[in-house]
């Protein structure tokens, strides 16, 4: 989660100033389905020295926050180092929890469990977020005693001051795929998310130490770059088939730098001077998702409108163009946003403008904000912003039709009594045989008693619930009201919907 480029002397706004009649048109648009996503991340130490049930205040706030700010995906961050913010029996306990790596928290909990009952008691998805290679982020921190590395220590490779899986070895591809496996079989999440850190960022003047690997393994390949990034393909194409063949409905996503290539390296690239993912990282994003091995894509688009090595409207104009058969969602720097100016208005930042940019594309289903953290403090307004307009209306996920694209039975018997909390709408689930059919989640519609019912329009959503009930406002019982509901699945494929009258 870092911002490297190169930068050069010159700034085009062409395509940028072409387009700011349209997007200013477009600031007020709420579509109804839109990842509307936020990096809660364990490495910058936030949690370490907390106690369980301070941590446990600390995230349930974050939550609120996050929930109030229309956030319904949290990407949270369960393995920094080949270690775990959650229950294992393969890899020890994280440092970022309790301050030593092996140490089990005390009173004991598992952090990735809580916190998935709490983002799906608000509706949101959880995305257990792992770095697949990195093992130490400095080379004076200690491993304990259980960590892989001390078992097979010839799977490693030093690089500067950090330790890292050799990515050429099958058997560090197998252990990584043991972990995802570990977790999506013995956890409730939506989806397993890996971020821009594959081969690691390059240091000047420094290779990556892996030429015994590439002796041994690069038989076939004559550019080491060609095969570094086919040992990253097959680590992608063993993990996305590890998650289907477990649970099909869990989800496989990335989130890339911002960057694939610059046109100074490929034609194709985009109009940027930057740290490429292609030849840089070994992260070949497109051929991932053409091949369909991941499930969506968020590229960190970290820079500002203007940026003279990466304008933040071309980067956003390439990937949209490159989106392939897969969602695509743009990463968002909050602190970089809020810093820079709209450049036809220096009175105010860059949110309105970057909004409207990327709810311009119909390939762009939403956003990521980094750091979760600076949405909660609402730096400079943003998650006040994100309240009153841009998350005005609650947003149903994007559909991924390649994995499910069958709806669940719509709810039974629905129906509003009085009870001792007040008026309440109840109904039944569907029924399901399958857990890909059953229903997980409610949308609540209300309409005017004459009104035309249009389930697409969001400002008609009144509540997104787990629950088989919802608290009506009840006023004076004077006025009739329709109220629809709907059921969603686990890749929240809607139902037909189930209308009734009331006065309220």
């Amino acid at each position: 989660m870092k911002i490297k480029v190169r930068r050069i002397s010159s700034v085009l706004f062409a395509f940028f100033f072409s387009c700011l009649t349209v997007y200013g048109q477009l600031q007020t648009f709420y579509p109804k389905r839109e990842f509307r996503g936020a990096w809660i991340q364990a490495v910058n130490g936030q949690f370490r020295g907390m106690g369980t049930e301070q941590m446990k205040q600390n995230l349930i706030y974050q939550l609120n926050a996050l929930e109030e700010a229309g956030i319904n995906a949290i990407i949270f961050q369960v393995r920094p180092e080949a270690d775990a913010l959650y229950q294992s029996n393969i890899e020890p306990w994280s440092r970022y929890l309790t301050g030593v790596q092996g140490k089990a928290p005390s009173p004991f909990w598992d952090p990735m469990e809580f916190m998935i009952e709490e983002c799906h008691k608000r509706g949101m998805e959880f995305h257990a977020w792992i770095n697949p290679y990195r093992t130490k982020t400095s080379m004076a921190n200690d491993l304990a005693p259980s960590h892989i590395y001390n078992r097979h220590p010839e799977w490693f490779l030093k690089y500067g001051n950090q330790l890292f899986f050799d990515p050429a070895l099958q058997e560090s591809r197998d252990y990584i795929a043991l972990v995802v496996g570990d977790i999506v079989t013995r956890y409730d999440v939506d989806a397993i998310h890996m971020d821009d850190y594959f081969y690691p960022y390059p240091i000047q003047g420094l290779d990556f130490p892996d030429d015994a690997s590439y002796a041994r393994l690069g038989g076939k390949f004559s550019d080491r770059g060609d095969w570094r990034r086919h040992n990253v393909n097959l680590l992608i194409e063993q993990i996305h088939k590890t998650i289907r063949k477990l649970k099909p409905w869990v989800k496989f996503g990335v989130s890339p730098f911002g960057v694939y290539r610059n046109q100074l390296n490929d034609p194709y690239g985009s109009d940027t001077r930057a740290l490429q993912n292609y030849d840089d990282l070994y992260a070949d994003v497109l051929l991932w998702v053409n091949k369909g091995w991941v499930d969506y894509n968020i590229p960190q688009v970290y820079w500002h409108v203007g940026h003279p090595a990466a304008d933040y409207a071309k980067v956003v104009d390439w990937w949209a163009k490159h989106a392939g058969n897969r969602p695509l969602f743009i990463g968002h720097s909050v602190m970089n946003t809020v810093q820079n100016t709209d450049p036809r208005n220096k009175n105010i930042n860059q949110l309105p403008l970057k909004m409207a940019i990327q709810r311009g594309y119909q390939t762009i289903l939403g956003s990521c904000q980094w750091p979760a953290s600076t949405v909660v403090e609402n730096v400079a307004n943003y998650k006040d912003a994100l309240v009153t307009t841009y998350h005005k209306h609650p947003a149903l996920m994007p559909l991924f039709p390649f994995i499910d694209d069958k709806s669940p039975r719509k709810v039974r018997r629905v129906k509003a009594n009085w009870t001792s909390e007040g008026y309440v709408l109840s109904w039944k689930s569907p029924r399901g045989k399958k857990e890909m059919d059953k229903a997980v989640q409610y949308v609540v519609y209300c309409f005017d008693d004459k009104e035309t019912i249009d389930i697409e329009n969001p400002e008609k959503i009144v509540g997104i619930t787990t629950e088989t009930s919802f608290l009506l406002p009840y006023n004076d019982g004077e006025t009739r009201y329709q109220y629809v509901v709907t059921a969603l699945d686990r890749l929240q494929n809607e139902s037909k919907s189930k209308r009734i009258r009331v006065k309220l």
